[in-house]
Parts: C-alpha cells; structure tokens; sequence
C-alpha cells in the first residue's frame, strides 16, 4: 500500500465529484482545471484548499503545462473526466461536436508533462465505442501505462442512482485492480426524497399540464394504485424503458443536465407533484449533505441539476481510487 499522502490534479473537476470521493480516499487534490466559471466557483466552495485554474485545456501550450507542472509539483494521481455530452447516448441524434470529444487527449498531455504514478479517466460508456478510442490507448501506453478498463454502475455501490460509467485505471507500476462492486442493498430513490414540506407541490391534473405528463402518471396509477408515490421520468431512454415512469423503491435512473424527474404523491385533493430539487439529485449522486450546492449564490437551478449531470459520483470514484493504489 502507498504509504505517504497522495497528491493529485483533477482536469474537467466540474463541481467536484471525483474530487470528492478521492479524498475519502485518503487524497490530498491540490489542484482542480475546468473552464466554466460557475463549476470553479463551485468547486473553490468545496476544496479551499485546492488551487483552481479556469481555462480551456485544449488552448493551453505544452510550455503553458510545464509551468503548471512547476507551480503545483510532483503528484501521483490525475483525475479526468473529459467531456462526455458528444459521446453520450442521451444526446439522441443531434449533432456531434468532434473537437469535444478530442478534450480526452488532454490527460494524455498532462500525464506527459506531469508523470504521475497514476490516472483515472472517467466518461459514459459510449467513450470506448469512439472511432479515436485506440489511439487514445495508445497514447497512454506508449507512456508505459499500464490501462485496465472497467465499467460501474454506481447503484452497485451503494449509490441510490442507476449511473453507468467507464474508467481507465492506468499505472505506471504495470498494476491496476479492477474494483469489485460490493453490491449492497441497492439503496431506493426514496431515500434523497425531501418530504419535510419545504419544497411546493402542483396538483398533478391541473390546466395546461401536459397531456403527455397526465398519460405517464396514469400508467403509473394503474401499476402502482391510487396511494403510492412514484417518479415521473421526462427525456431519456429510461422513459421509453419505464414508460415515462419509475418507483420510487428502485434507484433513481441516470441523472443528466436537464430537469427529468417529477415527484408525484397522493394527497386528500388527489395527486400532486413537483421536481426533484438539486439537493435531492446531490444525494442521489452520492455526495453527502454538507458539500456546498445550494448555498452557492449566483447559481440558478438550472446550473446547479447540470453540474449534477456533468458530474462522477464520488463513493465510485472512492472505490476506484483505492483499488487502484492499492499494489502501491
């Protein structure tokens, strides 16, 4: 095992996911780079500590690396998590932007310039279906990178979210564990739900609501009858395989960057509904209650569900971590 404190970057930190959960595992994140101002702003709230970069990766020169390299020093562990949008499946059929998914060669850049022990590089996996896949891999072992690819879905870790990811372990040391999932007692959507009354409710068939919302509900009412809460499921595969709909007793399905699920519950007026709120989402990815998301002010609702969407949820990237320095 690796016996002194491990330093780490995290490139496209977002608000932090994996951040969060390397320094569960022990990490010490020293710095964290990504380009939208409201994600470092986010991000300097949680990890104080940490030095934060806003900027473009893919503009930066390789002198412009090196001198990152000797402001921050040597560490062991980069953390990426290059954009994911263009490769997503949940994008549908727009357009596909190829210089976004190029971002991925930029931890190949640093861990050039860097050298560090270890890295992580996280993405959907529709990643490993890119046409520059390979050469990505052959970036990283022409680095003497040792890479082991592994897909978790984080529902098997005790996340209350079902959110599949792909990560490349990679070691300079020629090791790289798989973690294994523990597949706990999958935890319920139930569990983020707020039900303290803080948050405003609609009835669920009032003028002007979307026929398509009411049809989704009913079908919901017909499986599940007229006293139990569910899920509407707006946008997204998990409509089309849940029927606009889920249980609450199942973890919540895949959150993105749009707002896609309604809480709907029985009340003495009939059923009533609302959105889950970004506090909700935050531990339905795994954070825990005290990182800062609603407290961050100049932050719409809207920003705050999409850097939920963007991010990694951190007991996976926990595990991930420790697996992978756990040969040292």
């Amino acid at each position: 095992m690796y016996e002194t404190k491990i330093k780490a970057i995290d490139l496209f930190c977002g608000a932090g996911g994996s951040s969060f959960g390397a320094t569960k595992a022990g990490v010490d994140v020293v710095a964290g780079f990504d380009m939208w101002d409201l994600a470092i702003k986010t991000y300097k709230a949680n990890f104080p500590k940490a030095e934060v970069f806003q900027t473009d990766l893919q503009k930066l020169t390789d002198e412009e690396i090196r001198q990152f390299k000797s402001s921050i020093g040597n560490i062991d562990l980069i953390l990426a998590s290059p954009e994911c949008t263009n490769h997503s499946k949940a994008k549908g059929n727009a357009e596909r932007d190829e210089e976004s998914k190029m971002t991925a060669f930029e931890a190949v850049r640093f861990a050039r310039v860097f050298r560090p022990r270890w890295m992580v590089i996280e993405n959907v996996t529709e990643f490993e279906s890119w046409d520059k896949f390979k050469d990505l891999l052959e970036n990283l072992w022409e680095l003497k990178y040792f890479v082991k690819k592994t897909i978790i879905n984080a529902k098997n870790l005790g996340v209350p979210q079902s959110r599949e990811r792909l990560f490349l372990l990679c070691s300079l040391t020629g090791k790289a564990a798989e973690p294994a999932a523990e597949y706990v007692i999958t935890k319920p959507a139930s569990t983020i739900i707020d039900n303290s009354g803080k948050y405003k409710f609609t009835p669920l068939r009032k003028p002007g609501r979307a026929e398509n919302t009411i049809h989704s509900a009913e079908r919901a009412i017909s499986v599940l009858g007229n006293n139990t809460s569910f899920l509407l499921v707006y946008y997204g595969s998990g409509r089309k395989k849940n029927k606009g709909w889920q249980s609450i007793e199942e973890p919540l399905g895949t959150i993105t960057t749009l707002d896609r699920f309604a809480y709907v519950t029985p009340s003495e007026n009939g059923h009533v509904m609302r959105m889950l709120q970004p506090e909700e989402l935050k531990l339905a990815m795994g954070f825990t209650p005290d990182f800062q998301l609603d407290s961050i002010p100049g932050l719409t609702r809207r920003d705050r569900i999409k850097l939920m969407g963007n991010g990694v949820c951190p007991p996976v990237m926990t595990k991930v971590v420790k697996s992978l320095v756990k040969n040292g």
